[in-house]
């Protein structure tokens, strides 16, 4: 017997190594040619807590986790205790020989004797190994990769765990479907959401990176800081988000494209910076990887609530971009348009992912870096009259710019308001004047647009709309739906702002019923959406505890599980 679709979930405490197995093996399935889809949970801490790392592997196209668990690695009791009742019919639970707590469905494993204790991640990696049916080379392979360099002493000790493990377990007899092999072995790459956004920066030549540490976005810029020197960029931990948002801006000002990312908590500190980028008219790109609130919330938990937030950020009015990623491809190509969109509209540009899409690593194909055009950061090198005017007054909205420093002419901004040459004003005339000059930027941004991307039946009985990482699920939703005779189609939203309502508001008029899936409370799309078009979305299905929206939690709130 085999499997076309497997689901994996590593489980025990933080400082266990339980990440660190979960990668290795996600790296092992990505080169044997499985596509994946990998879910994290933790706890805010160091050490302890229940923390867990779920794979999803399949030889077949997978977008979306699965709550049901096939193969169960308990790396502590209380993992069995918790997520015994989510296994599945013929599912299996791998666990210490020495743990008291044992189910008939347990296979256990005699981890003192086929390794010390520091090894028990590489004994519990040749079992799942040969349970799930990974060749022994890939798996060294993958293993040798995340020590040989770190520990060349230890190299040798890890392959010879790693083999007596897997030998042990081919001698076990289990009756456990194995993973059908993969039929397409084109090499991908295992990344993550935040991976994707820091290559997609580096693609689109970004200069300078500052931020204050906060999850789930802190590891974009150690991203960026790994490929400081190579890519000639300058990252830097700056002491609050205060400073973080407005070094950018001084960076960008510059002629340094910049990029700032942070979570909710951090980005109420940056709103003033915000409304400093969008009447200096400095491009600036800003990731807000959401989290749930408010306050610290669940540091480590996944939500969607922050799109109001981010919308209505920085007092004033200006324009502005922001876009929301559903895929790790997306986060890169978003990125890259987010840099695009900002050096043409001259103002702050956001991206809005979230915890789980941030930490999800997926199996994806290289990206054509050399075909690739530069992003161009509209700096004129000179200008022929003088005197220059920063803020010169053109149909679109948007100035000639110079660098500070690198020609001939002064270049003047500040955050009071301003005539064309960059100094204080407080006439009224020019007051109204300029504002209608920074609001004519958005017909700039608005040709950018992203449109929504639509799947499915034509005028379907029932229409999933979503926005940002819901996207896989939705789709898989959708599938399972449509199975069951049912026409379903389903419209996401990888850019949330500017809504163009010709692009989608005839696919909702013309749906049956319309369900607005959400990782929040409120159904901040499905208000933003009315408020827009006027169109009141049907039924909303809305997730706020904390976890990721699944296929199943879907069908079960349309109640047709």
């Amino acid at each position: 017997m085999i499997r076309t679709d497997i689901n994996v979930l590593i489980g025990g405490e933080a400082g266990q190594g339980l990440v660190t197995l979960g990668g290795i093996l996600a790296k092992s399935l990505v080169r044997a040619g499985y596509l994946i889809v990998v879910t994290q949970s933790y706890h805010s801490r160091i050490r302890g807590g229940h923390n867990t790392y779920a794979i999803r592997a399949s030889g077949e196209k997978i977008v979306a986790p699965r709550e049901e668990i096939d193969l169960l690695i308990a790396l502590n009791a209380e993992t069995v205790a918790l997520h015994n009742r989510e296994l599945g019919a013929g599912g299996l639970i791998i666990v210490d020989e020495a743990f008291k707590t044992i189910n008939d469905n347990c296979l256990q494993v005699p981890y003192a004797e086929l390794g010390e204790q520091q090894f028990s991640n590489v004994v519990a990696l040749g079992v799942v190994s040969q349970i799930v049916g990974l060749e022994l080379e890939v798996v060294d392979r993958a293993l040798d990769d995340a020590f040989g360099k770190k520990a060349p002493e230890l190299a040798e000790k890890n392959m010879q765990i790693l083999n007596e493990s897997y030998r042990w377990c081919s001698q076990q007899g289990l009756n456990f479907s194995k993973l059908a092999p993969a039929s397409d072995l084109r090499r991908r790459l295992l990344m993550n959401g935040n991976e994707a956004i820091a290559m997609g920066a580096l693609s689109a030549g970004v200069k300078f990176c500052s931020f204050y540490p906060m999850t789930p976005a802190t590891s974009i810029a150690l991203n960026l800081a790994a490929q400081a020197s190579s890519m000639d960029l300058v990252v830097e931990q700056a002491e609050d988000e205060i400073a973080a948002i407005n070094m950018a801006i001084g960076a960008s000002f510059a002629g340094a494209p910049s990029i700032v990312p942070t979570s909710g908590g951090g980005f109420a500190l940056m709103t003033e910076g915000v409304s400093l980028a969008g009447m200096t008219e400095t491009p600036l790109v800003i990731v807000v990887a959401q989290r749930p609130g408010p306050a610290t919330g669940l540091p480590t938990r996944t939500e969607q609530a922050d799109l109001d937030f981010v919308l209505h950020s920085g007092h004033g009015e200006f324009p502005r971009a922001i876009f929301s990623p559903g895929t790790v491809e997306e986060c890169f190509w978003l990125t890259r348009k987010a840099f695009e969109v900002a050096a043409k509209s001259q103002g702050p540009v956001f991206i809005l992912t979230d915890q789980f899409l941030a930490d999800s690593a997926r199996a994806v194909e290289p990206f054509d870096l050399e075909s690739l055009a530069r992003v161009e950061a509209g700096i004129l090198e000179d200008a022929s009259d003088l005197p220059y005017f920063r803020y010169n007054i053109y149909e679109s909205g948007v100035s000639p710019r110079l660098l500070p420093g690198m020609s001939r002419h002064l270049v003047v901004a500040g955050s009071d308001e301003h005539p064309v040459d960059g100094h204080l004003t407080e006439d009224l005339r020019v007051r109204k004047f300029m504002v209608e000059k920074r609001l004519r930027k958005e017909e700039e941004i608005i040709a950018e647009v992203v449109p929504p991307e639509i799947r499915g039946d034509e005028k379907p009985d029932l229409l999933l709309v979503t926005w940002g990482s819901t996207k896989g699920s939705i789709l898989e939703a959708a599938a399972k739906l449509r199975s069951d005779s049912i026409r379903v189609g389903t419209l996401h939203f990888s850019q949330v702002w500017p809504l163009v309502p010709h692009q989608f508001l005839g696919v909702l008029r013309g749906a049956g019923e319309v369900v607005c899936v959400e990782g929040n409370a409120f159904g901040q799309l499905a208000r933003l959406i009315r408020r827009e078009t006027g169109f009141d979305v049907h039924r909303r299905v809305l997730r706020y505890d904390g976890l990721p929206i699944t296929p199943e939690f879907i069908i079960r709130e349309l109640g047709r599980s």
